[in-house]
């Protein structure tokens, strides 16, 4: 072997060192915390995840990590992924070869076995669900973190946060605020609590919550406030607005005819108006759209339906 060759080979050595060592002072484990106090640590993103909750796959999607992404819940719309359930045994999980299953804290509550079983077999599971906003936007984070799509996570919460801040700019013009009553569950008159993404988007659309004062259930957004709390503010609310989809099926015609609510005044004056829970209680930037949605409900002369889905208008 030449002298020459040895010196290539010396040089190509050094240099697969170096770059290992660099490799290795700027690689690092990523650490992330779960909602059941889960500690998961792990060095390079999960390629194979199945999600069992519709928001973490439209968040995953909206991030562009559909690649990671091998399963779907049975819930999820708009996707040919093969669908799971923790409903499914073990063995129809570990048959599609997941190296992440993400769950949240209602699956992990009723159907633990299941999740004891998957990591039995050294699959990770992860649950995770926000409350609020601000946690919403930490959970983008960490579905990034977990799926490789570290910046675009980052983006979705800079767009979020700068057309949460054009919105508030443009509502907070805005002098006489309508009175609204927000149904969540017409069973016992569920509303949302004040700490919830729904009222989040209410206040934001420019609206004032007038069962503000109502306490939650714990560990839950949604608080029963009662008929006789909600009728004795009757003559003050503007907009009866409810929250429609799987958690609340209810009819115009039903809130009508509900003993006593002819004292509230929006019901009299036929301000009833649905928005749909998929906009208003999912931690999805389609958060806004529920925002617009609101907006357009009580404030039709300053939010309208452009393609943009919203327009500021000269006074």
């Amino acid at each position: 072997m030449g002298r020459k060759t040895v010196l290539v080979s010396l040089l190509m050595i050094i240099s697969m060192v170096i770059s290992a060592f660099l490799w290795a002072q700027t690689a690092g484990a990523a650490q992330i915390t779960d909602a059941s106090g889960r500690v998961i640590t792990f060095e390079k993103p999960f390629t194979r995840i199945i999600s069992l909750y519709s928001a973490h796959t439209e968040n995953l999607l909206a991030m562009g990590g559909q690649e990671a992404l091998i399963g779907a819940s049975k819930t999820d719309e708009g996707t040919s992924l093969p669908r799971f359930s923790y409903h499914d045994g073990t063995e129809r999980f570990l048959a599609a070869r997941p190296d992440l299953v993400l769950i949240r804290p209602m699956i992990e509550r009723g159907y633990g076995r299941l999740v004891a079983s998957l990591e039995a077999r050294g699959i990770t599971v992860v649950s995770l669900q926000p409350a609020t906003v601000d946690e919403m936007m930490e959970y983008w984070v960490i579905l990034g973190q977990l799926s490789g799509r570290d910046t675009e996570a980052r983006a979705m919460v800079s767009t979020f946060e700068s057309e949460t801040h054009r919105i508030k700019k443009l509502t907070d013009t805005i002098d006489e605020r309508k009175q609204v009553f927000f149904e969540a569950m017409h069973g016992k008159l569920r509303t949302f609590s004040k700490e919830s993404m729904a009222a989040w988007a209410l206040g934001l659309a420019g609206g004032v919550n007038v069962a503000e004062d109502a306490v939650p259930s714990k560990g839950s957004n949604i608080a029963i406030y009662g008929k006789e709390r909600l009728l004795a503010k009757g003559p003050t609310i503007d907009v009866y607005l409810v929250q429609q989809g799987r958690m609340n099926r209810v009819s115009i015609e039903e809130i009508k005819k509900e003993p006593g609510f002819s004292l509230i005044r929006a019901v009299l004056e036929g301000e009833i108006h649905f928005v749909d829970e998929a906009l208003v209680s999912r931690p999805t930037p389609a958060l806004l759209e529920g925002v617009r949605s609101i907006g357009r409900i009580l404030y039709p002369t300053i939010f309208d339906m452009t393609t943009k889905g919203l327009a500021v208008h000269e006074q």
